[in-house]
């Protein structure tokens, strides 16, 4: 079981470590190249912005606070930490 596999919101991120963030960015950019591997899509854009991602959900009060992605691509790293990681 990896640390992405206990997150079902962004109140589980706000109460990471700072190694537990790190380890969840790389289990995050796994999780995407494994569905993106088998589905098709697009990398760059979400991998890009992996550690923004998790950094913008553990300052911010989401989803109180609302984030805006200039691109789908760029909210698949969002969907993937506020539970929907099963549905991609």
């Amino acid at each position: 079981m990896t640390l992405l596999d206990k997150i079902t919101g962004p109140e589980d991120i706000r109460s990471l470590t700072r190694p537990a963030l790190h380890q969840l960015v790389t289990d995050v950019r796994e999780r995407h190249v494994d569905v993106v591997s088998k589905t098709g899509g697009h990398f760059g854009a979400s991998l890009g912005v992996a550690e923004l991602t998790v950094a913008l959900h553990y300052v911010f009060d989401t989803p109180t606070d609302k984030l805006v992605w200039d691109t789908g691509h760029q909210g698949y790293i969002h969907k993937i930490l506020t539970g929907r990681n099963n549905q991609i």
